[in-house]
């Protein structure tokens, strides 16, 4: 299970007022055992790790199964925001860093933005891969996905066949309505729900996250364990709940410390895209009414060679989460050399990850004397269990905070502004006096 070590904040804050923001965090606690709190109508990602069906998951399996039977290679999964997020990052952090996986296909993403190059280059891989597609929206008519899937689908029917792309495209989208479950319906492609009660940045453990980690070879049964392993550490009310330590000591350090920058700190490459994930679930939970902790990221070592000097010596507004990972799945010893002209020699025989854990410890006691509290969060090792833990985690401690900070964890009404500026420039139909009155401002 995910544990939480505090002693990086120990001379920032006094135990009497983590005492106090403990309490404050049991009631947010409260709030969202008992779904009484803005948005709990949002609440169904809490069920998920002990009540998704196998029936489900044999399904994702026959999809697997069917693409392998046609050869297929590559799977574009075509989503933004959380639609994405969440397999990205778990496949980041599963798959071999450098060698493309033999006898499973390729995933990559598509979707996620609207750079002409990414798409084209992504079409570029498309045209010399066996590809089938896992397209993921709600509506079915949001702005990228759309743009992606139309391009993609045009490609996949025309180099199979109409009939053929029906097996080779699968949506997740809404139960009954939308653009999607209409072309879906009409085409006859296999759908999978995305629940009515899950926002998207809390729907890594739905279809949305589990069927393209599954079509890329790994066991989401294992995942959904380790959730429920999270949800049984954090549904218990008492003051030693990891969710509730973390929600109640970052909540401390921002409005009693006044420190608003939160930077979650790997130091192992496979997790950057899990921060990734992690800076949308808190970033669109929590920033909003004026309020709300900025969610950053930095991947040490490499970033201590750039954001390193901020940190050490800037503007000290920001706090730390180390997220630690016990034992690597690999290990790569030094060796000696007769010159020594790198002057290394004095390490030969150790572990490299014994040198990245004395860096962080180095790390963790330099930005203490710089005045940059941290936090630790640490697992045992990376693998489907261990995710699935950080992800109910995360989301569980998420709610708690947001509660404790007065927001409704599970709405996002600012991401609408930039929509309909953007449409209105485009001249969509419907939004002709909106363009008229940008025109003027320009």
């Amino acid at each position: 299970m995910v544990k939480v070590n505090l002693s990086g904040c120990a001379s920032f804050v006094k135990d009497a007022d983590f005492k106090e923001y403990v309490q404050k965090a049991l009631k947010a606690w409260d709030v969202l055992d008992a779904e009484t709190g803005a948005g709990n109508d949002f609440l169904g990602w809490k069920s998920l790790p002990d009540g998704t069906p196998e029936s489900l998951l044999c399904e994702f399996e026959a999809v697997r199964d069917s693409w392998k039977a046609l050869g297929v290679n590559l799977v574009i999964v075509i989503g933004i925001g959380g639609s994405y997020l969440g397999a990205r990052c778990a496949l980041e952090a599963l798959n071999h860093q450098f060698i493309l996986p033999e006898g499973k296909p390729r995933v990559v993403f598509g979707g996620n933005n609207l750079s002409e190059e990414y798409l084209a280059e992504m079409m570029d891989l498309a045209e010399r891969s066996n590809v089938a597609c896992i397209v993921i929206s709600k509506s079915g008519t949001t702005t990228e996905p759309a743009v992606a899937f139309r391009i993609v689908k045009e490609h996949i029917e025309s180099r199979y066949g109409k009939e053929e792309a029906a097996t080779r495209i699968v949506a997740i989208t809404d139960a009954a309505r939308g653009a999607l479950k209409t072309l879906s319906t009409q085409e006859g492609y296999r759908s999978f729900i995305v629940p009515d009660n899950v926002g998207g940045r809390f729907s890594v453990l739905t279809p949305v996250g589990l069927l393209p980690i599954c079509v890329a070879g790994y066991d989401v049964r294992a995942m959904l364990a380790g959730a429920a392993e999270a949800k049984k550490a954090v549904s218990v009310r008492n003051e030693s709940n990891p969710a509730v330590q973390y929600a109640a000591m970052r909540n401390l350090i921002y409005a009693g410390l006044g420190k608003k920058v939160e930077i979650l700190v790997t130091f192992n490459p496979r997790l950057t895209y899990l921060a990734e994930w992690w800076k949308q679930l808190f970033g669109e939970s929590e920033g909003k009414d004026g309020k709300g902790i900025y969610p950053a990221s930095a991947t040490f070592t490499t970033d201590l060679h750039s954001l390193g000097q901020f940190i050490q010596d800037g503007d000290r507004t920001l706090f730390e989460t180390v997220l630690k990972v016990e034992k690597p799945n690999r290990s790569v010893l030094i060796g000696s050399d007769p010159q020594n002209l790198d002057q290394l020699n004095y390490l030969a025989g150790q572990h490299v990850e014994h040198c990245n854990a004395m860096a962080a410890l180095g790390t963790k006691l330099a930005h203490i004397d710089g005045g940059v509290p941290q936090l630790e969060l640490s697992i045992e090792k990376i693998d489907e269990r261990t995710l699935g833990e950080l992800f109910y985690f995360f989301e569980a401690a998420c709610g708690i905070s947001a509660y404790q900070l007065g927001v409704n964890p599970f709405n996002q009404p600012g991401v609408e502004a930039y929509k309909k500026n953007m449409f209105a420039l485009l001249r969509k139909p419907g939004y002709e006096a909106a363009t008229e009155e940008i025109l003027k401002r320009l």
